[in-house]
């Protein structure tokens, strides 16, 4: 993304008061297309580390309140249990799908990349 940004910048600098070739502002909208779908891969990426992250924390809670209940004897807290491994195996599943769609974006990049300069 920094690389990008960089030569977008460049190419505005240079452009001054003159216009673009052809090629130059084919370059320019790339640049700026694949900035805006990078951004959007970034959040997605962000959604799905976070959606890891939450379904870890709740797992370890879920492991700890197991093991509270097993030395105190607490089996009112069974359903409890229950519900917090089963909210962060939805937390899974709320990552991967976030992760295969950043992978499928991610690949319409490529794409477009290399299309764009055909």
């Amino acid at each position: 993304i920094r690389i990008l940004n960089e030569e977008r910048r460049r190419a505005l600098h240079k452009l001054g008061d003159q216009e673009f070739s052809l090629q130059e502002n084919v370059r320019f909208e790339s640049i700026t297309k694949q900035l805006e779908r990078l951004t959007y891969r970034v959040g997605l990426v962000r959604n799905a580390v976070l959606s890891y992250t939450i379904a870890v924390a709740l797992f370890v809670l879920t492991s700890l309140l197991i093991g509270v209940g097993y030395l105190f004897e607490i089996t009112r807290m069974n359903s409890f249990i229950t519900v917090l491994f089963l909210l962060g195996m939805v937390s899974v599943l709320v990552g991967v799908l976030f992760a295969a769609y950043e992978t499928y974006k991610g690949y319409a990049i490529v794409k477009y990349e290399v299309e764009s300069e055909e």
